[in-house]
């Protein structure tokens, strides 16, 4: 597989700027509000994505493979998932942090319906947002959208599981291990 460049890891952010700067000088009127709009969300990640890779180190520094493979690896049983929807649910941040911990997790050999199960939980059952939603929308909702959501993950995990070929899954591993070197 042909590793990309970093000119051409970058063409989307590059392209982006050329259509905000583009976009300035056609409609000026609204270039503040899309500038602001564009150094807000770039104050975010900024904010966000060190944090999450720091941990990643960590992560990838403490956890041996074998550990992870243990226990979050295809023969983990009913141990993987759990402890993917718990980490998933611990995370805070939005979710494209969720990427690079899935990377880091798939290089440590944790299996794939373990990682759509963390995405899932990543995405939908944070603990914060969890006790909000007890707080302002009472526990009898709280606790019906958390078993909705353990379903809805777990049904969307073996949904894409069988609809994703093998092949695509190990080119995806490839990937995820390719970004280590």
């Amino acid at each position: 597989m042909k590793k990309k460049t970093p000119l051409q890891r970058y063409i989307p952010a590059i392209v982006s700027l050329a259509a905000l700067g583009a976009l300035s000088l056609i409609m000026p009127e609204i270039a503040p509000r899309a500038g602001k709009a564009f150094v807000d969300q770039l104050t975010s990640i900024a904010l966000v994505v060190p944090p999450i890779f720091m941990l990643l180190g960590l992560l990838d520094v403490w956890v041996p493979r074998d550990t992870m493979i243990r226990f979050m690896g295809p023969d983990s049983g009913i141990r993987g998932p759990v402890l993917a929807f718990l980490l998933g649910s611990a995370a805070a941040g939005p979710l494209y942090g969720a990427f690079p911990v899935a990377g880091v997790l798939m290089k440590k050999g944790a299996s794939f319906h373990n990682i759509l199960i963390f995405i899932g939980a990543w995405s939908t059952t944070k603990v914060p947002m969890f006790l909000f939603e007890m707080q302002a929308l009472g526990k009898r909702f709280a606790l019906s959208r958390l078993a909705i959501d353990l379903v809805g993950i777990t049904v969307i995990a073996f949904a894409i599981e069988i609809a994703v070929p093998k092949k695509e899954v190990e080119r995806i591993y490839a990937l995820a291990a390719e970004e280590e070197n």
